[in-house]
């Protein structure tokens, strides 16, 4: 049985970059959706590249990020309208194929492995599915390509904006192994500070590193997740007219019940 092609979709700084779509005159200006910016209360959930160049983050207060960029419009979030986008994405994954699973409502994987026969290799169903969104959404999307969901998402990540990044068995080594091993999906901040400890920076650090010394702090998991003998990557099916979830809580909440799952099977 061959590898399987899986990509992971990230929509660009999602929820900004639909309200600069709706706001064309705030093209050029650094801008953050979140909070109530007349009561001055809340967090960003989301800011535009501008914005970010400045040192706004996700999850900043709004006082912090005026703080951080005395420039910056502070727009109140739309769900509505957001997921309204989210849903016509997934129509333009789903004729890719029906094996869809979201992270989220701006970012999901699709295994696309059955439809290569038809619509041709990862690398072409990725430049469509971005062409696609690009034109037919106004939007961009950085997309990763891999056998396995862990590497997609990381592809996601690795370049962005309105990107594509494969990483395949020939070039992963290459290209992966010097990456921060907190770059990888799970390795959340408390993990990265233990492995840290350990000497432990890089992903290739972490592949090579002894199964006894992982296994003595972490689990026998954590050891075969760095030498990928674990894969963890099975596209969960999600129906189509499944609910997305409205919020960043709610993904939140999610990644708690993920975290303690894995915590539970000893990959931390």
């Amino acid at each position: 049985m061959g590898d399987r092609t899986i990509l992971h979709s990230d929509m660009n700084c999602f929820y900004a970059s639909v309200e600069m779509l709706h706001h064309p005159e705030l093209e050029g200006k650094p801008l953050a959706v979140g909070g109530d910016p007349e009561a001055r209360h809340g967090i960003v959930l989301t800011a535009n590249y501008i914005a970010k160049k400045c040192g706004v983050k996700t999850g900043m207060a709004l006082w912090q990020a005026k703080q951080a960029c005395p420039e910056i419009i502070f727009v109140p979030p739309r769900m509505d309208l957001y997921l309204r986008f989210s849903s016509m994405a997934r129509e333009i994954y789903s004729e890719y194929t029906d094996k869809i699973e979201p992270y989220g409502i701006d970012e999901g994987w699709l295994d696309v492995t059955e439809s290569s026969i038809i619509k041709g290799d990862g690398m072409k169903i990725a430049q469509e599915i971005s062409d696609r969104i690009k034109y037919e959404l106004g939007i961009t999307v950085s997309i990763g390509i891999s056998w396995n969901k862990i590497f997609a998402k990381l592809g996601s990540d690795y370049k962005k904006p309105d990107a594509i990044t494969q990483f395949h068995r020939g070039n992963y080594k290459e290209i992966v192994w010097g990456l921060p091993v907190s770059d990888l999906l799970y390795v959340g901040r408390q993990t990265n500070k233990k492995l840290q400890k350990l000497g432990i920076h890089t992903i290739g650090q972490l592949a090579q590193t002894d199964e006894k010394l992982l296994d003595s702090h972490f689990g026998k998991s954590v050891w075969c997740y760095g030498h990928l003998q674990m894969d963890m990557t099975r596209i969960r099916f999600v129906r189509k007219d499944m609910k997305l979830r409205s919020s960043r809580l709610e993904t939140v909440q999610r990644h708690r019940e993920t975290w303690k799952r894995i915590w539970m099977c000893g990959l931390f």
